[in-house]
């Protein structure tokens, strides 16, 4: 509406009627809308933290991928670490399929004392990345697939070694405590940190 047609009655009569129509219709639609702008706009802190990409996605209707698992476990708070610092989230949320082995937060303090500390420093990311990928393998593999003798590739470009007997079902020395379904695959909890052959 322009502003000279204010200086004229006349002029105003259907501008006016126009305004008020589209008003209430604004009014209305705003109404509507509100709730899911105000639901949009409510980020947890952990999403915040992941970022805009798929892992800062929540869907209160979907099974958890592997990464809200893991954020999930208060016995996984150093692997969340890790990987926040080697920058391996969003491979952890993203489609998949993946088959994670998941060390406990008792596994990493097994390790020598301060190796936790060097790894998560920005100078020690590439070795830290290996080690996270050491630990993941493309595909899905259940326990009852593991075979004994099975060799798993991994998305570190290493082979590891399925071993089962009598005690359980073990990965590179580590035994499968407990396994956990994923939307975007599986999360075998392990009893120890696997690391990478030096070489």
């Amino acid at each position: 509406m322009r502003y000279e047609n204010l200086q004229n009655p006349t002029a105003m009569k259907k501008p006016i009627l126009i305004f008020t129509v589209i008003s209430l219709i604004g009014f209305g639609c705003s109404e509507g809308t509100q709730p899911a702008n105000q639901e949009s706009n409510t980020v947890s802190q952990e999403e915040q933290t992941m970022g805009a990409g798929q892992e800062g996605v929540s869907d209160e209707d979907s099974a958890p991928n592997i990464l809200q698992v893991a954020l999930g476990s208060a016995d996984h708070t150093t692997l969340v670490a890790a990987c926040k610092a080697a920058e391996q989230t969003t491979a952890l949320a993203n489609n998949g399929p993946l088959t994670v082995f998941a060390p406990v937060n008792a596994a990493f303090d097994a390790l020598p004392a301060g190796t936790v500390d060097d790894l998560l420093k920005p100078e020690n990311k590439m070795t830290l990345t290996s080690i996270i990928q050491f630990h993941a393998a493309p595909g899905t593999y259940d326990v009852k697939d593991l075979k004994n003798g099975q060799s798993l590739f991994v998305a570190s470009g290493h082979n590891i070694k399925v071993e089962v007997n009598d005690e359980g079902t073990f990965v590179h020395g580590a035994k499968i405590l407990g396994t956990v379904q994923a939307a975007n695959g599986i999360v075998h909890v392990v009893d120890q940190v696997l690391l990478p052959p030096s070489n």
